[in-house]
């Protein structure tokens, strides 16, 4: 005789619960599968867009470095009405956008020119630099410090100068670079340097490895009226007005009646140092290519340094 078998109403249940279960972790683990799938697409991808940001970038300092050639070979001078000083608007490229603009370095103080190739302080530099502070309200004894951030001995400059035995005492404790510095962000390490102060200095100097002289045709109306003590708001007016369109070509004609022997030294109207910075938007990557080309005398280029950011 065949025999019946019942499942009570409490089995049912738990059959069924043990089901739905089954169903969510299945449903769950599809779920972190697929958007693991997704997230790890997204990263190639944004490898991807990123590696071609940076050769496109690469692609097109390769292009400024020739025009900043040709520029050699066509002019004797440097001025901001000639091609490589103009921006570059923003160009499609495939799947965004690039744009730049090159800045000359010779535009701005080089703050390493206040110590000479010996290790002395070149006290002429070491004026102007004094007198690019005042002008932008700024305490002229910063001077000192960076002198003393730069130089390779531990005698404190005075007043307000600041050597290794102010900086072990702080936290954390670190001591002075003793050599020229290499970016000017470094600026941001010395003592008494607030970001107020840094923000304020930033665009008007340079870091640029050996000595330079400044560009008066593209220099701006702060760093001409730093050149000397008796450069006058009128003088820096006029010398403005008067390099335009295409700059001096004889700059000691203009120059002489205003500034001391030893400041005129210090001018030039040609450049051989270039920042290109580069803003290349692909997807949605954003990258910043910054480099410094140095230009010999015969228009050959070559790349000093280069930095990526990421926005």
């Amino acid at each position: 005789m065949s025999k019946r078998v019942y499942i009570s109403n409490k089995n049912k249940g738990i059959a069924l619960i043990t089901a739905m279960l089954i169903v969510a972790i299945t449903g769950i683990i599809s779920s972190n599968l697929l958007w693991d799938n997704i997230l790890s697409t997204r990263k190639t991808m944004s490898t991807l867009n990123r590696d071609q940001a940076i050769q496109v970038a690469i692609g097109a300092e390769n292009w400024i470095k020739q025009i900043l050639k040709q520029d050699a070979i066509n002019s004797a001078t440097d001025h901001l009405n000639e091609l490589w000083a103009k921006k570059l608007p923003k160009l499609p490229i495939d799947g965004g956008d690039i744009s730049g603009e090159i800045i000359d370095l010779q535009s701005r103080f080089n703050i390493n020119n206040i110590i000479q190739s010996d290790g002395t302080l070149n006290q002429n530099q070491f004026n102007q630099l004094q007198r690019l502070l005042r002008i932008l309200h700024l305490d002229p004894n910063m001077a000192n410090v960076i002198v003393d951030w730069i130089d390779k001995d531990q005698y404190t400059s005075y007043p307000g100068g600041a050597e290794d035995d102010i900086y072990t005492k702080m936290n954390p404790p670190y001591r002075t670079s003793n050599q020229k510095i290499i970016t000017i962000t470094e600026l941001l390490s010395i003592n008494s340097m607030s970001i107020e102060s840094y923000k304020t200095l930033a665009p008007h100097i340079t870091a640029v490895p050996i000595s330079t002289q400044i560009n008066v045709n593209t220099a701006g109306s702060v760093i001409l009226s730093s050149l000397d003590d008796g450069v006058t708001q009128n003088d820096i007016q006029r010398l403005i007005n008067e390099r335009n369109p295409s700059g001096y070509a004889d700059i000691v004609t203009s120059f002489k009646p205003l500034l001391l022997p030893e400041n005129l030294s210090n001018i030039s109207n040609k450049s051989n140092y270039f920042q290109l910075k580069l803003l290349v938007n692909i997807d949605s990557i954003t990258i910043t290519m910054f480099t410094t080309i140095k230009r010999e005398a015969n228009g050959n280029t070559s790349v000093i340094n280069r930095s990526f950011g990421t926005i």
